[in-house]
């Protein structure tokens, strides 16, 4: 089939390459010019493991192509995916739709033929009403149907994610739409994941509920390392305990400094205000997403009580500035939080990312960025391990200690035993453990 990616960012860029991979021809469209350019160099503007090579491998297959004319890869498409962005609207929480308006106003414009136009963007419910009424406006001759078909991608592991999903959802109650989106994903039938088809307004919901739930994950395992520190529990071992209790599940039971990253921060607020607005609020999420915006802040008290009450003076390294391991993202990454709440302390912060020290450099202007994580530690008072990037599980201890001014350890994601860390002389603290 023919398919045109509307948006050539995260979820449009590994969709299409992934659409790509499986037999359809696929363009990607985007209005930054400059970007079209850059991709069409080979430059992927997102670092995702392995979407380099698929970009490239696709490319040459000539499967996938990339261009800032619209027009003519949606008057040649038998779907028409809308990936652009869907940001948190500033003043007021709500999901910034003006993306996808956009879009479907530019879609109408080229269309030829029927068409399945889908929302992959994660938008409030109601959004496929929404761009179906404009679009019918704008064009009333055209012949189309709606699709939500929200993705369900972890950043980091996309790619995986997207070829072996736990399930796809699609809303539509249209019977030859159904056929169409029944082809775009019949390659992934050999996996046997359930298709779940139901009304728009349902599958727009679900995307939201669903990242709802694993922030609330989130959010009560790091309350419950709180209680575990106050009362000389462990939280790996309780999160061991009720996670292979398989109503729970082991995922998203790991403590730490809090949720971010481009998905969970705003699509909990924006499933907040359109509770409030439907008159159906709902107090969990509400309580979530106060209670993760104040576990950042308290991280970076936690470190500052791990230097004896005052870091002012204090060089402090910190290790991962990503949200998560194995992206560059730093959306609502707690580094942010924990950063700006140092600095304001009076520390100098010294810092290293595999990936992300790029797009970190504007957001910390005053942080000094490091080659490496043994760069990072020298001369440092304290050491923080702040994202658990596979590179920093197994560092040199001993090399560590004796470039740093102090031997402390703030682990963040527990990545190590206390024993071991304790053994070599430091001072170690993580989160939820003695």
């Amino acid at each position: 089939m023919r398919i045109a990616m509307i948006g050539s960012g995260y979820v449009g860029l590994v969709s299409g390459a992934c659409f790509a991979d499986f037999g359809h021809i696929v363009t990607c469209v985007d209005k930054d010019v400059d970007k079209i350019e850059q991709l069409r160099r080979g430059e992927i503007p997102i670092f995702e493991p392995g979407l380099g090579e698929l970009v490239e491998s696709n490319v040459a297959e000539g499967r996938l192509a990339f261009t800032s004319d619209l027009a003519p890869a949606v008057h040649e498409a038998d779907a028409v995916f809308i990936a652009v962005g869907t940001p948190s609207r500033r003043g007021d929480g709500h999901a910034d739709l003006s993306y996808v308006y956009e879009a479907a106003l530019d879609i109408a414009a080229a269309l030829d033929g029927f068409t399945v136009i889908i929302t992959k963007s994660t938008v409030p419910v109601g959004t496929g009403d929404e761009v179906e009424r404009i679009m019918r406006e704008a064009r009333p001759d055209a012949d189309f149907t709606v699709v939500s078909n929200p993705e369900f991608l972890r950043e980091g592991a996309a790619i995986l994610d997207f070829k072996r999903p736990d399930r796809i959802v699609v809303g539509t109650e249209h019977a030859r739409a159904r056929e169409v989106m029944q082809e775009i994903y019949r390659p992934l039938y050999i996996n046997q994941p359930p298709i779940i088809f139901t009304n728009r307004r349902t599958s727009e919901l679900t995307k939201y509920a669903a990242n709802a739930f694993l922030a609330t994950k989130i959010t009560f395992i790091n309350e419950i390392a709180d209680l575990c520190e106050r009362v000389g529990a462990n939280v790996q071992e309780v999160a061991r305990g009720i996670g292979l209790d398989n109503r729970i599940g082991t995922k998203f039971l790991h403590a730490g400094p809090g949720y971010g990253g481009s998905c969970f921060p705003k699509d909990t607020v924006a499933l907040i205000k359109t509770a409030q607005e439907a008159g159906a609020p709902i107090r969990i999420v509400e309580t979530v997403a106060a209670v993760n915006e104040a576990r950042k802040r308290a991280i970076a008290g936690k470190v500052i009580a791990a230097c004896d009450g005052s870091v002012a003076g204090k060089k402090v390294a910190l290790l991962g500035l990503a949200f998560k391991p194995n992206t560059d993202d730093m959306r609502e990454a707690p580094s942010l939080v924990i950063v700006a709440a140092l600095e304001a302390a009076g520390a100098g912060v010294q810092a290293f990312d595999p990936e992300s020290i790029e797009q970190a450099r504007p957001l910390m202007p005053k942080v000094t960025f490091c080659a490496n994580p043994y760069a990072c530690a020298t001369g440092a008072d304290a050491l923080v391990i702040a994202t658990e990037w596979d590179a920093f599980r197994a560092l040199d201890l001993d090399r560590i200690k004796k470039v740093m001014a102090r031997p402390v350890i703030i682990d963040l994601r527990n990545i190590y035993r206390p024993q071991d860390v304790r053994r070599r002389g430091f001072t170690y603290v993580s989160v939820g453990r003695d």
